[in-house]
């Protein structure tokens, strides 16, 4: 598979509490391949996000993908990852680490920034494994 298209989402019940994170991968011709919904215990917002991507691109990994296209509706993580915002906090940094090493397996990546109600699908997983980790 050379090409995947990725939608992330990451959400936490409190900032810090209980989160959750999502993603849902389709093939080029935005055919479901695969979705991710776990819970990660306390997390902030921001580290949901992180997280989200981090699973997104170990799966498509998995999957052989050599380009990703990747969608998120947190516009702060997007223009860290594209270099236009600074990571200022240590445990982002730690995880924009983790991407950024993830990402050289991948020949290219593009991070759009959508807005929420572009993502539901990968809300709706963040928020069942929110339910889930919150039983």
């Amino acid at each position: 598979m050379e090409k995947v298209i990725i939608y992330t989402d990451g959400g936490a019940r409190g900032n810090p509490g209980p989160a959750g994170i999502g993603a849902a991968i389709y093939n080029e011709h935005k055919k479901l391949i695969t979705e991710v919904s776990e819970y990660i215990g306390v997390a902030t917002n921001n580290q949901a996000e992180y997280k989200a991507l981090v699973a997104a691109f170990r799966k498509a990994a998995e999957l052989g993908a050599k380009e990703l296209e990747c969608y998120l509706d947190s516009e702060l993580v997007v223009k860290q990852l594209k270099g236009e915002y600074r990571v200022k906090d240590q445990d982002l940094a730690k995880l924009f680490l983790n991407i950024h090493n993830l990402s050289l397996s991948f020949k290219h990546i593009t991070y759009t920034h959508i807005p929420r109600e572009r993502n539901k699908e990968a809300d709706r997983l963040a928020n069942e494994a929110m339910d889930r980790g919150t039983r």
